[in-house]
């Protein structure tokens, strides 16, 4: 029994031993564990304590492209910020299609597009803006031409008429004519086609526009200590500027890329519709102007001048009235003359004639000459009595002397 009984006690105490190895076992390897958790934590929050700070110091460098919208004014092609201590200079890029170009072609690009990055010692900004197209201008535009095309058209279609309507002219002519007339017809149709197919279009739908730009930021306190004046300074910024804008263009132009720089109005422009996102598809800036929103308050015009405009008016009308008036009664004084030289011609030929005879009385004789005169005188008083008469008016006068002159002209 004894032995049995330290037999099991010696199984025991080794099965308790070796748990308790285990346990040992298990709790180094849960710390080693949780060790490791704890640092790889660690290391992770590091990293990511590492790249928000990057993040903060990166979004803290690169400004917004809403700061230049902030400015006090548009000057010699600049845009002015914060009293004069920022001049801004804006370029617009034409964009290329590059999905419809070859690899080859696009190769180019993007070579062209890193040399343009290359060549950068400045910092800039780009901004791409979203336009709504307002085809109102466009379809008015098209309707004044149209208009003039088909007065052109109704004054060929007239000459057209008379021309045939005449005689006078040659088949080949009136063909030539008929072709010419023809072809007017036809761009009077396509241009009636163009303004209704653009009214459509224009109608359900709007029709959108993007335009690049980049911007180019100069600070007057890269010139360090100095002692230019305000007009010396913003000359010299204009002066940077352009030459850094000049150098984006010819840059750019490798990439097959084109850009100009902004003018005064342009940038105005640019801003106002950076501004005014909705109103600038139906009033744009033009519009604006002429309104006189850019005044602080309206006046109305002086009512004197207001009278001079209508005085001037209403004299150039009265002038022009009666300058038509007089060249009427013009007209018709000298209509006047001619109808009293109608109406006297018989007596004028008969004194001219008897000019005529007494001048070469000498030539023909006198007697002879005398008889002339005497059968002058007694047509002419054949004439008076004729129209003397009740039957008679100056009409029938006219005819039966015309008619006298032409049997006596047949009978010599």
């Amino acid at each position: 029994m004894l032995n049995n009984e330290n037999f099991l006690s010696l199984i025991l105490i080794i099965i308790i031993s070796i748990i308790f190895i285990l346990l040992v076992i298990l709790a180094v390897v849960y710390f080693s564990s949780k060790r490791k958790k704890e640092s790889k934590s660690n290391d992770v929050s590091n990293t990511e304590n590492e790249v928000s700070e990057k993040k903060k110091s990166k979004t803290f460098t690169v400004e917004s492209v809403m700061d230049f919208m902030e400015f006090d004014r548009i000057e010699d092609n600049m845009i002015v910020q914060k009293n004069g201590a920022k001049y801004i200079m804006v370029v617009e890029c034409q964009g290329i299609n590059y999905d419809l170009m070859s690899a080859v072609e696009k190769n180019a690009v993007e070579e062209g597009f890193i040399q343009f990055l290359n060549t950068i010692r400045h910092p800039i900004q780009i901004y791409v803006q979203t336009r709504t197209i307002n085809l109102e201008k466009s379809i008015q535009s098209y309707r004044d031409r149209v208009k003039q095309i088909e007065e052109n058209l109704n004054r060929q279609e007239m000459q057209y008429k008379e021309m045939i309507s005449s005689g006078n002219y040659t088949k080949e002519e009136i063909n030539k004519a008929f072709y010419e007339l023809t072809k007017q017809r036809n761009l009077n149709e396509y241009g009636k086609d163009i303004i209704y197919n653009t009214e459509r279009m224009s109608l359900n739908k709007n029709v959108l526009n993007q335009r690049y730009y980049i911007i180019v930021p100069y600070y007057p306190e890269e010139l360090g200590q100095n002692d230019f004046d305000k007009e010396e300074i913003k000359n010299l910024s204009f002066s940077e500027l352009y030459t850094r804008c000049q150098s984006i263009i010819r840059t750019l132009a490798a990439c097959e890329v084109n850009g100009k720089i902004l003018n005064s109005s342009e940038l105005a422009d640019l801003l106002y519709v950076a501004y005014n996102r909705d109103e600038q598809e139906t009033f744009g800036i033009d519009k604006a102007l002429r309104a006189g929103y850019d005044e602080l308050y309206s006046t109305a015009p002086d009512v004197l001048d207001k009278k001079m405009r209508t005085l001037d008016a209403k004299i150039e009308e009265e002038a022009f009235n009666k300058a038509n008036e007089k060249v009427i009664e013009a007209q018709s004084a000298k209509e006047r003359a001619l109808r009293r030289k109608e109406n006297n011609m018989d007596n004028l030929i008969d004194d001219l004639a008897k000019l005529i005879i007494e001048q070469n009385a000498s030539s023909v004789g006198y007697d002879v000459a005398q008889n002339a005169i005497n059968s002058i005188e007694n047509d002419k008083q054949e004439r008076k009595t004729e129209k003397t008469n009740k039957g008679g008016t100056e009409e029938n006068v006219q005819e039966k002397a015309k008619k006298r002159r032409t049997t006596k002209s047949k009978t010599a």
